[in-house]
């Protein structure tokens, strides 16, 4: 890619730099943003280490290679800590006072996927103006200076990097786990390992499900995307409960005994109102995005909680975690933040927290998830030419009211353009599944008017 490619289109998505590996995303590519990252990150740092992880993609064997190249060129130290889950690279990133960390993983994408994620010291998630910086820098990385003899970054292996890190995570419940049953449906992903063994640290009797990752199986019709086989397998095993995570774990969905889903908000839900009752949810406040379920929004109202919003993405919850020092947080997807325990979402941790409320009340999953009601929701996109000035029409916005007027404060109505595509997203909850679909549908005719 060249220089003026790389200043015309932004890299730096909602979540690192993704792409096809080997098409989009590139090894020249990937050394290329590694240095860039080394000139900025590691500037003024007498000798900067950075931690290296990685999801089991096969891509991801030489996205490593050339990242560790682009940092060691660039005087970086690499800790390579292997196929681990992201919230392993953002805890081991402060547990090994490193300069920065990097994550390679496309999440819950398909196999041909893949990215780079980058977080800095302390674990924490790049801010929009130090990703530009470090884009920027892109540019004109292959003119500097480099390094030479001893100043030449070296690679290093960190043996002790999941024990740490399963360490760190049965530290963060009390509750023996002996008397529970779970199945875990690790997506052939960074959990298939270390998913099953923290869950068994903690005590509970664990049944693994797409647990063998070949590098080409990752999120294959499993994991947190694809719920069907986990639902059959709780039932078939009489479990607890099942969980379910994405390719790179920083995502926990999860299944009730009957094999009913329980998303993030449910999830969130449970441990809010468990905080809350313990007096550790931060000023009585949960975290979400707007497209959390207005049931969530009627359940922490009656428990006396205050549900704040934000913008979709994990990352502008924990913005608004951090700047008001809250302790919960999360999206309907099932990335859950717990600031006290990590700096990002944690699937396995959230499967630990959702376990211990299990021993700890003697409650059913069913029993816990009965304090929110989720109401049906209707989700069309519509493809339009500009979808900014589509969602701002006169017609949109009548169409919108109208609905809205009908609902009263049954429901709600949320239009939202989408972060990259030229689609307009329209949702719609309402008290009947019928309901819903009636003015999602006539609000989509109206958008799709405005747009062609």
């Amino acid at each position: 890619m060249s220089s003026t490619e790389v200043q015309a289109k932004r890299l730096f998505g909602t979540d690192g730099v993704r792409g096809r590996a080997n098409a989009e995303l590139t090894a020249e590519l990937a050394l290329r943003l590694a240095a860039a990252t080394a000139e900025i990150l590691g500037a003024d740092v007498d000798r900067p280490t950075a931690v290296i992880g990685r999801d089991p993609r096969a891509s991801g064997e030489f996205l490593e290679a050339a990242v560790c190249a682009g940092l060691a060129a660039h005087g970086v130290d690499a800790i390579r800590v292997g196929v681990v889950p992201t919230p392993a690279v953002a805890f081991l990133t402060a547990e090994y006072g490193a300069t920065f960390g990097i994550m390679i993983s496309a999440s819950h994408n398909p196999m041909p996927d893949n990215g780079i994620k980058i977080f800095g010291a302390g674990g924490h998630k790049l801010d929009d103006a130090v990703e530009d910086r470090i884009e920027a820098a892109m540019a004109t990385v292959e003119q500097v200076e480099r390094p030479t003899g001893a100043e030449i970054g070296r690679l290093v292996d960190a043996p002790d990097a999941a024990e740490r890190y399963l360490s760190h995570l049965t530290q963060q419940i009390s509750a023996d786990l002996s008397g529970v049953t779970v199945v875990v449906d690790c997506a052939h992903g960074a959990a298939s390992t270390l998913g099953p063994q923290a869950y068994r640290d903690a005590g509970a009797t664990v049944i693994a499900m797409h647990a063998e990752p070949n590098g080409l199986n990752i999120n294959d019709d499993c994991g947190s995307t694809h719920m069907g086989k986990l639902q059959a397998a709780v039932a078939e095993h009489g479990a607890d409960l099942g969980l379910a995570h994405d390719g790179d774990a920083d995502r926990c969905l999860a299944v009730d005994a009957r094999g009913e889903l329980v998303d993030g908000d449910m999830i969130m839900a449970i441990l809010a109102t468990a905080m809350a009752d313990r007096g550790t949810l931060s000023d009585g406040v949960l975290v979400a995005t707007v497209m959390s379920n207005l049931g969530l929004h009627l359940a922490m109202e009656k428990a006396g909680i205050e549900l704040r919003t934000t913008a979709v993405g994990d990352r502008y919850v924990l913005e608004e975690l951090r700047r008001g020092d809250y302790s919960l947080g999360g999206e309907q997807s099932g990335h859950i933040v717990v600031p006290a325990a990590g700096t990002t979402g944690d699937g396995i941790l959230t499967g630990l927290l959702l376990m211990e409320q299990l021993a700890a009340t003697g409650k059913t999953l069913e029993d816990l998830a009965a304090i929110m009601t989720v109401l049906p929701q209707e989700l069309i996109n519509v493809k339009v030419a500009d979808k900014h000035a589509v969602a701002e029409a006169d017609t949109v916005r009548e169409a919108v009211t109208e609905a809205e007027s009908e609902l009263g404060g049954e429901g709600r109505v949320l239009l939202r353009p989408s972060g990259t595509e030229q689609l307009v997203r329209v949702m719609v909850e309402a008290p009947t599944a019928d309901a819903a679909h009636g003015i999602a549908t006539r609000i989509a005719d109206v958008v799709a008017a405005a747009g062609s």
